[in-house]
């Protein structure tokens, strides 16, 4: 198996490593569920730990499986190798908006693109993700324009291969509407660590697109996260870490995990005024829709 893990850079003022610990485990919930986005090739932490060693404490707290996402060509391959060495992984397989937009030409970005489509035939990649726009970090004409061409590229790869969409939306989320409904949705669509307001989530609804929610929805100034996710049918919410990013509250500056979904679970539930069991379980069967079973 190739070897593909990459170290979050994170930094005090003075420019030197921080030092952070996992945190402990949550309560387990009694009724498991999935963490449908999560970046396991990301060494994080002052003990970094391996995909195996994630998915075991996640199994510890109700976590049934996971979907690994790739950004890059390379990381597509590792999380389609690693989801077909273990029955508890799921892959998606794409190349991220911010990196398609520092490739020199649309030539080698379509080289690439077309590597993924490649991964798209193996039976455990069930997602084309993280695909889409970013108007956050991407500031010239060139990079959205390839960031375009490839979210466009990797929806009819989707389609192709009848698999889900996992859309990173930032800060451009007309324009990923506009695109879906002008070149056509997948079945399946999920909307990666939604960050849209109310408004977005009417237009999901009206679609039957997933929305998807991490950590940040814990965040107090994140109201309108709070908000969408009441407007959502029950049926088209997704619950996710993007780990090692986007540690919910209490816990924010120190690195996430799988094992930690049971902390976003239960905030979900209270804020819907559900027994977050019960919403566990709507989650699970949700997700198994959009992915498919785990078990084979």
């Amino acid at each position: 198996m190739s070897e593909h893990i990459r170290q979050r850079q994170l930094k005090d003022a003075d420019g030197t490593r921080q030092k952070l610990s996992y945190p402990d485990l949550p309560e387990p919930l009694l009724v498991g569920t999935y963490d449908n986005h999560t970046h396991l090739e990301i060494a994080d932490g002052d003990q970094p730990m391996n995909f195996q060693d994630h998915l075991a404490l996640a199994n510890q707290v109700g976590i049934l499986g996971a979907v690994q996402v790739g950004v890059t060509l390379e990381s597509s391959r590792w999380s389609a190798e690693v989801a077909a060495s273990d029955k508890r992984l799921l892959a998606a397989v794409a190349i991220h908006p911010n990196e398609a937009a520092r490739y020199e030409t649309k030539e080698a970005l379509d080289t690439d693109i077309d590597g993924i489509a490649a991964l798209a035939n193996q039976e455990r990649v069930r997602a084309i993700g993280e695909t889409g726009l970013d108007y956050f970090r991407t500031e010239s004409e060139q990079g959205k324009a390839f960031q375009q061409h490839s979210f466009e590229r990797h929806i009819q790869i989707a389609k192709d291969f009848n698999l889900a969409l996992q859309i990173h939306d930032r800060d451009a989320h007309t324009e990923v509407v506009e695109t879906l409904l002008r070149v056509g949705a997948p079945d399946r669509v999920v909307f990666h660590c939604y960050s849209g307001d109310v408004e977005l989530a009417k237009i999901c609804a009206e679609h039957g697109w997933y929305t998807s929610f991490a950590g940040n929805i814990t965040i107090k100034r994140n109201q309108h996260l709070r908000d969408s996710l009441k407007h959502m049918p029950k049926e088209l919410i997704l619950v996710e870490t993007d780990a090692p990013f986007l540690t919910p509250e209490p816990l924010r500056g120190r690195p996430n995990a799988p094992y930690l979904v049971p902390i976003t679970v239960r905030f979900m539930a209270a804020e819907l005024g559900m027994d977050a069991n019960e919403l566990s379980g709507q989650l699970a069967s949700n997700t198994v829709t959009v992915y498919g079973s785990w078990d084979n």
